[in-house]
């Protein structure tokens, strides 16, 4: 009993270092492309995406092989003559939102940037209600 315990406590920690990656880099993950005027575009789409592992690098940063496949995703792209947003939006479309690191103007992030706004206005009608009341109060104890 105690053996086949130790035996699936065993496989349970070996199996998820198996698991590593073991592929190797894609072929344009830490190679340039060839013409300097579509590297430079890449790059500047590369430096506004996020990598999904890291969350503070952008793909042209990080060393994450995840990050890597998607600067081979983006080259490659790029190099077939796609439109840089074009790339944006399948990477979006792919991974979700957070991938890029400027946000969309999209329905649902309305309420983001209204609620401080109106959470000032609330405090300045609030306050502005506090300070009539005050002199209208001390002239009626006296």
């Amino acid at each position: 009993m105690i053996l086949a315990i130790w035996a699936t406590l065993s496989v349970l920690l070996v199996v998820p270092a198996l698991a590593q990656d073991q592929l190797p880099p894609a072929p344009l993950a830490y190679r340039q492309l060839d013409d300097p005027v579509l590297e430079a575009k890449a790059q500047r789409l590369m430096e506004t995406l996020r990598c999904l592992k890291c969350q503070s690098q952008s793909i042209a940063d990080s060393d994450a092989p995840m990050a890597g496949d998607m600067r081979h995703q983006v080259r490659s792209r790029i190099a077939a003559g796609e439109d840089p947003e074009a790339i944006r939006a399948w990477l979006i479309e792919r991974y979700g939102d957070y991938v890029s690191y400027a946000p969309q103007n999209k329905p649902i992030m309305w309420p983001l940037f209204a609620a401080p706004l109106v959470i000032l206005l609330l405090a300045a009608i609030l306050l502005r209600g506090r300070f009539r009341r005050g002199p209208a109060k001390a002239e009626r104890a006296e």
